[in-house]
């Protein structure tokens, strides 16, 4: 089987498990500035990401479950939370909730950071990091993504400000 073809297979594989829930949420937070050196194909690849309150406990959160079980905790890459940020636009712009452009995510992150897997979680309009993680381990698919076999991970946490409803991306990547 051709490597360009397994990906795609693995890519519609992980796109079909991930399935979407929702709760009530209505808080803006101030933003903390990080910013990672991440290597792609021998180049440094400089990408800041200025991860909200939100964003840095829905990372932490996602870490205490992994390390609870007995998995290796995620590395932030700003990479992934910046294409992450970018599906909550245009999902905030299309008024829509959905996994469109999965797909060409997955192929980025494996072009430019010579990621293996990827997988996507969503949510919209919970009310805290913890209910969204939570609502996460409840759902298999989601589950298993949060449970997968990766070692990177991204976030974005978007709040519309036109309807006070919040949006979750967070996409998994082994490296």
């Amino acid at each position: 089987m051709k490597p360009a073809f397994k990906n795609l297979l693995v890519c519609i594989f992980v796109w079909a498990l991930v399935s979407c829930s929702a709760d009530s949420y209505a808080e803006n937070t101030e933003l903390t500035e990080t910013s990672f050196i991440q290597n792609v194909a021998g180049n440094p690849l400089v990408i800041k990401y200025s991860y909200n309150d939100l964003e840095l406990e829905t990372l932490q959160l996602v870490n205490e479950y992994r390390k609870s079980i007995g998995l290796n905790e995620l590395q932030k890459a700003d990479f992934i939370s910046t294409l992450s940020k970018e599906h909550n636009e245009e999902m905030i712009s299309t008024k829509t909730f959905n996994h469109n452009g999965f797909s060409d995510r997955s192929k980025s992150i494996m072009k430019t950071l010579s990621a293996r897997l990827v997988a996507e979680n969503l949510a919209y309009n919970y009310k805290s990091p913890k209910a969204t993680v939570q609502a996460w381990i409840n759902s298999p698919d989601h589950k298993a993504n949060l449970e997968g076999d990766f070692t990177h991970f991204g976030i974005a946490v978007t709040l519309d400000a036109q309807t006070g409803k919040t949006y979750y991306t967070n996409i998994f990547a082994k490296l």
